[in-house]
C-alpha cells in the first residue's frame, strides 16, 4: 500500500466539501478543474475510495449536490443506446482494435461526448462533478481533449478528475507513460 497515497486520499473529502473549494475562492478567473493523479497500479483502490467518497460526502456536507460520472460506463451506455457496442465487439474480432477505434471516431467526437456528459452530469444542477474511468476509455477518449471541451458546459461547477498517471500542473501523463501532446491547465487537487 502506498502510504503517500493514503495521506493524499485523507485530504480529499475535507477539501472538496469546504466552502472555499466549492466557491472557487482563490482561483481568479480560472476554471475550477482539478486533477487527482495517482499511480495506475492503485486503480482498484481508487475505485473503492470513490465509492467511499460518494457515501461520505452527504454525511460530511448534507445537501451538497454531487454527480459522479464514470467515463467508461458513460461510453458503454452510449454505444449500447446507439446499437454499436455488439458491432464493435464483432469488428474487433474480425478486424482489429485500430478498426474499432477508427469506426468510433465519429460517435465519440469530443463535441458529442461533451453533450452526452452534460446530459448525464447536469453540471448546472450540481455543486460538484467527479470523473473517473479515464484509463478505461483510453485511447477512445483523451482526457485532455475532454477537459478542454468541458469548459463550455461546466460553468462555475467544480470538476474533479481522478487520473491514473501523473499530472505536473501542465502535462497529463496517462499511466505515468503516455504523454499528451497538449498543454492543459488544471489544478492538482492534492499535491
Amino acid at each position: 500500500m502506498n502510504d503517500s497515497l493514503t495521506q493524499r486520499l485523507n485530504e480529499v473529502l475535507p477539501k472538496i466539501t469546504s466552502s472555499e473549494f466549492l466557491s472557487g475562492k482563490g482561483l481568479g478567473n480560472e476554471i475550477a478543474f482539478y486533477i487527482f493523479d495517482y499511480p495506475p497500479e492503485e486503480e482498484l483502490r481508487i475505485r473503492e475510495y470513490i465509492q467511499f467518497l460518494m457515501l461520505h460526502i452527504p454525511k460530511h456536507r448534507p445537501g451538497l449536490r454531487v454527480k459522479h460520472v464514470n467515463l467508461f460506463g458513460l461510453i458503454i451506455d452510449h454505444l449500447k443506446q446507439r446499437s454499436l457496442l455488439e458491432r464493435c465487439f464483432q469488428m474487433q474480432k474480425e478486424k482489429s482494435d485500430e478498426a474499432v477505434e477508427k469506426a468510433l471516431q465519429s460517435p465519440l467526437k469530443p463535441e458529442k461526448l461533451v453533450q452526452l456528459f452534460s446530459e448525464v452530469a447536469q453540471p448546472q444542477d450540481q455543486d460538484l462533478v467527479v470523473i473517473s474511468g479515464v484509463g478505461s476509455v483510453w485511447p477512445l477518449v483523451r482526457s485532455h481533449t475532454l477537459l478542454n471541451n468541458l469548459q463550455t458546459v461546466m460553468g462555475q461547477t467544480p470538476l474533479v478528475m481522478f487520473y491514473p498517471g501523473r499530472y505536473d500542473g501542465q502535462t497529463l501523463r496517462l499511466f505515468g507513460k503516455i504523454k499528451s501532446n497538449n498543454y492543459y491547465r488544471a489544478f492538482k487537487l492534492i499535491p
